[in-house]
């Protein structure tokens, strides 16, 4: 196995986690008020375990060896890679919106704001680029180039 240069995983930010607890937590008032206490600190607990699942299981996992650049459950050989962009939140923003090539592959977290885009120059792939979603985006493009 080759050594890893890069890796990077991006967990949830703490007002996502405030966001959604909140919400887990209404919808236990609201059992709690047609059901009783019982009810709603089952239907809490449940809520709140599926919620740790959903956390640790949603982080992007980004992987760069010498040969491969991993991104969750893709993988490129590097050698296909073409020129690298780490993106700010502003150019990430209109790239993955306005501006975005239906034929890219996108691995997006919302809560990561900046990227890095990575052009493909496979003659197999009609992908023309990948659209990475990181925290340290720089790092990312530092480790790929």
């Amino acid at each position: 196995m080759d050594e890893v240069r890069f890796r990077s995983r991006d967990p949830w930010p703490i007002w996502l986690w405030l966001f959604t607890i909140f919400l887990i937590s209404t919808l236990s008032i609201a059992v709690d008020a047609a059901l009783g206490a019982r009810w709603a600190w089952v239907s809490f607990i449940a809520e709140l375990l599926l919620l740790i699942s959903g956390a640790t299981s949603t982080p992007l996992e980004i992987s760069v060896t010498q040969d491969l650049l991993i991104v969750g459950p893709a993988s490129i050989d590097r050698s296909y890679l073409g020129q690298i962009a780490a993106l700010t939140s502003q150019e990430m923003a209109l790239i993955r919106g306005r501006d975005s090539n239906p034929m890219c592959w996108m691995a997006l977290r919302f809560w990561v704001s900046t990227g890095v885009k990575v052009e493909i120059n496979d003659p197999a792939d009609p992908t023309p680029y990948w659209l990475i979603s990181a925290k340290r985006a720089a790092a990312l493009a530092a480790a790929l180039l």
